[in-house]
């Protein structure tokens, strides 16, 4: 691999899994990322510690401490402006409870590279694993319904707009205006409803399902309703370029 990758991993009472998801990086990552950028979001628990413990015994992980919770998006704006004015070809979102694989992040990095993409998610649904993986048959219902509305709006073909396995290519983190994006969980579709509007190329990647002991903050009506609202806003022109 030789891109040169920021990871953005925004962490709120992740204690009990956060130590096990770094023990699953593969070296190639550690030995071409350009940051480990760890936002602890008004953590709790022990988190805000056990991050700085973990980036005493490696260089490259570089805490940022938030004394309030701020929200998931507020994290994510915190770690890309950090990729926006360091030295990467790309970032990606790994979230700290051990949803997503960080195992497949080499190929996936390939993947958008050959694919020519500049914003690449990790789609549940397209492995045809969702449910095997525990995935709750309400998100999965949920998430098949505003998909299909989601897909109409934007004129796309995604098959899981809400998984939050997202990677970022240069053109994508140069464009676009993350300060103005939403500091809850619908930061990521203004990610891509903002990255259509103006043009960037937008793909996905089948991953594996996984769903533990990990706790949800996503409160799913409130949920909804945002997505819906990030539509609207798409589709009068509100994420286009001023």
């Amino acid at each position: 691999m030789e891109i040169k990758v920021s990871v953005v991993m925004p962490a709120y009472n992740a204690q009990a899994h956060l130590e096990a998801v770094f023990k699953r990086i593969p070296d190639v990552i550690w030995n071409n990322v350009a940051g480990f950028i760890v936002v602890n979001d008004g953590s709790t628990d022990n988190t805000g510690a056990l991050i700085d413990t973990l980036a005493r015994s490696n260089s490259k992980i570089m805490p940022v401490h938030f004394e309030k919770n701020r929200g998931y998006g507020a994290a994510m704006k915190a770690g890309l402006l950090e990729c926006k004015n360091g030295p990467c070809d790309a970032a990606v979102c790994l979230h700290a409870d051990g949803q997503y694989p960080p195992e497949i992040i080499p190929e996936a990095l390939e993947t958008m590279r050959a694919k020519k993409l500049d914003i690449m998610q990790g789609s549940r649904i397209a492995s045809g694993a969702a449910l095997k993986g525990g995935m709750p048959i309400y998100k999965f219902l949920a998430n098949r319904a505003l998909t299909y509305f989601e897909n109409m709006a934007y004129g796309l073909s995604m098959s899981d707009y809400h998984s939050g396995f997202l990677f970022y290519g240069k053109k994508a983190l140069a464009e676009l205006p993350f300060d103005l994006f939403s500091d809850s969980f619908d930061f990521d579709l203004e990610v891509i409803a903002c990255g259509r509007a103006r043009g960037l190329s937008i793909g996905e990647i089948p991953i594996p399902t996984h769903y533990g002991d990990e706790i949800s903050h996503v409160k799913p009506i409130p949920y909804g309703f945002r997505a819906l609202k990030v539509m609207g806003k798409y589709l009068f022109g509100g994420y286009k370029p001023t």
